[in-house]
C-alpha cells in the first residue's frame, strides 16, 4: 500500500498491483480497492525523484504512454485486462 497526498492536502491510499520501468522511468499500477473486484478502478503513476531524494508520483495522461504501459502491465500480471 502507498499513501499519497493530493493537491488539497488529503491523503489517498492505493494498493500497488505492479511496478515496472519503461524508457528509464519507473511506473506503478495502483488501485484504490483492496478487494479482488472484477472491474476495479486503476491508475498508472509515474515516479519522479526530487532533488532531495523524495519520490513524487503523478498520473500518466499521455495516451501513447498509457497504451504502452497498459500492455506491459497486462503481460506482467497475465490475468488482468486493462481497459482505457
Amino acid at each position: 500500500m502507498i499513501t499519497l497526498t493530493d493537491e488539497d492536502g488529503s491523503d489517498l491510499e492505493f494498493y500497488i498491483l505492479e511496478q515496472t520501468e519503461l524508457g528509464g522511468e519507473t511506473y506503478l499500477l495502483v488501485t484504490d480497492s483492496s478487494e479482488d473486484e472484477e472491474e476495479a478502478e486503476a491508475l498508472i503513476l509515474r515516479e519522479i525523484v526530487t532533488e532531495n531524494g523524495e519520490a513524487v508520483y503523478e498520473s500518466v495522461e499521455d495516451e501513447t504512454t498509457l497504451e504502452a504501459l497498459s500492455k506491459l502491465f497486462e503481460e506482467l500480471l497475465e490475468d488482468v485486462d486493462i481497459l482505457m
